[in-house]
């Protein structure tokens, strides 16, 4: 990515292989699931490492689980060696969100505070849970939040800040 240039946005993680053939199994973060599927071409990158361009040659979603096949990725383990890798997609190829609707990107680092105003931490990432996404927040505590309502009250990307119904004692 050159200077200047926005950051691409997580859409999902690869959690390994599916078969022999180099298929593999994907969590996406996408609402619905199978939006991820709309991108030809993704950069799989770990944490904080400038990623690897994969061009998708199959796809299939079940109603759970994205399944995807890459060029080039033609047996059980290569596709094993891109497990825990994060599927990025450049920001300019990303529609515009929605009214309500962000990208957990763009919430990473915010200041969470509760309704009485109390700063609980700062976001710090999202757990896939079967219910909701879970907001981690890291301050004087850590706090395990679920990313919708009641419990998420509303962002405010101008002010820097969500606001959560949760107590600080929990």
């Amino acid at each position: 990515m050159a200077a200047g240039e926005p950051h691409p946005v997580v859409l999902g993680r690869i959690l390994g292989a599916h078969g022999v053939r180099g298929w593999l199994k994907v969590v996406s973060y996408t609402e619905p699931a199978d939006n991820l599927l709309q991108y030809r071409s993704w950069m799989l990158a770990a944490e904080g490492v400038p990623g690897r361009e994969f061009v998708l040659r199959d796809a299939e979603f079940d109603g759970r689980w994205v399944r995807v096949a890459f060029e080039g990725v033609t047996d059980r383990d290569a596709a094993e060696a891109l497990r825990g890798l994060n599927i990025e997609v450049a920001r300019a190829a990303l529609p515009p969100t929605g009214k309500r609707e962000h990208y957990r990107d763009d919430l990473l680092g915010l200041k969470v505070c509760n309704l009485a105003g109390l700063v609980l931490g700062q976001l710090d990432h999202f757990l896939d849970a079967p219910a909701a996404p879970v907001m981690v927040v890291r301050g004087e505590r850590e706090h395990w939040i679920p990313a919708a309502p009641p419990h998420l009250v509303r962002v405010n990307l101008g002010q820097g800040e969500i606001v959560v119904d949760w107590p600080d004692e929990i």
